[in-house]
């Protein structure tokens, strides 16, 4: 299989792996390639976006994009996900409740950001919410991949997604769990006491030699997840109790 990731822009990561970083919000899109399927992660803010992901995916991978993932429901991670009909969706347990009824807040929250409102428009009324929900872990067989998807949250959100990609290299892609091009964003759907613990998960999938990729900026190692971790704990004051799981302690104000 000839992939010409940079043709368009795309980094390969490892032989199953690539992502893009996508201009504006800097969002992060990942792909993950077996020998039957074809899974996004992520697929951009607008059906626009979407649809011209969809079409260089097919040009790498030369088959259809099957299975698509969301990592958690801002507008920049979902808002693509209309322009892959057919596709199998697959998001955290909730929220697919929360897409519906919210469309309207995530309509209105694109616009402020920055989207067209024509375009945050159609692609909310578009989006169709994960029909696959993920409770705990569940195994993608892509042939001759096994993809893990993994609730790892709440944390950033309440409906925090990770995907796992096992070989030679693992890779997790961490949706904005994990920033690294500026400080990570704790809006009013966050749960920060529990955010702490979330990246704890993070970091037991794929341990210490695991590419893993935030949901904005560069590829990073476990110890940058680490100390963005403890950053975090300290920003909202979340603290360990010696070697048993965190605490949950109170929000900075």
């Amino acid at each position: 299989m000839d992939l010409r990731w940079e043709d368009t822009n795309w980094e390969r990561l490892t032989p199953r792996t690539g992502r893009k970083r996508l201009p504006v919000w800097d969002c992060t899109v990942g792909l993950v390639v077996g020998d039957d399927s074809v899974l996004m992660i992520d697929p951009g803010s607008s059906v626009r976006e979407g649809a011209a992901l969809r079409a260089e995916a097919e040009r790498l991978t030369g088959r259809r994009v099957t299975h698509l993932a969301f990592t958690h429901g801002h507008f920049d991670h979902v808002l693509g996900g209309a322009a892959f009909s057919g596709a199998e969706v697959y998001g955290a347990v909730g929220l697919d409740g929360d897409l519906v009824s919210g469309r309207e807040e995530l309509r209105d929250g694109a616009v402020r950001q920055g989207l067209d409102a024509a375009e945050a428009a159609e692609a909310t009324d578009l989006l169709v919410p994960p029909r696959h929900l993920v409770s705990g872990e569940w195994t993608l067989d892509l042939g001759g991949v096994q993809v893990l998807l993994a609730n790892v949250g709440p944390g950033h959100t309440r409906y925090d997604l990770a995907v796992f990609v096992p070989g030679e290299r693992e890779t997790v892609f961490c949706g904005d769990l994990v920033e690294e091009s500026g400080e990570p964003q704790a809006g009013k759907d966050a749960v920060p006491a529990q955010w702490p613990a979330a990246m704890d998960r993070l970091l037991a999938l794929g341990g210490e030699d695991a590419l893993y990729v935030p949901g904005h900026g560069a590829v990073v190692d476990a110890a940058f997840v680490r100390a963005q971790r403890d950053a975090l704990a300290a920003r909202f004051g979340v603290s360990d109790s010696g070697s048993g799981p965190l605490s949950q302690g109170r929000p900075d104000a």
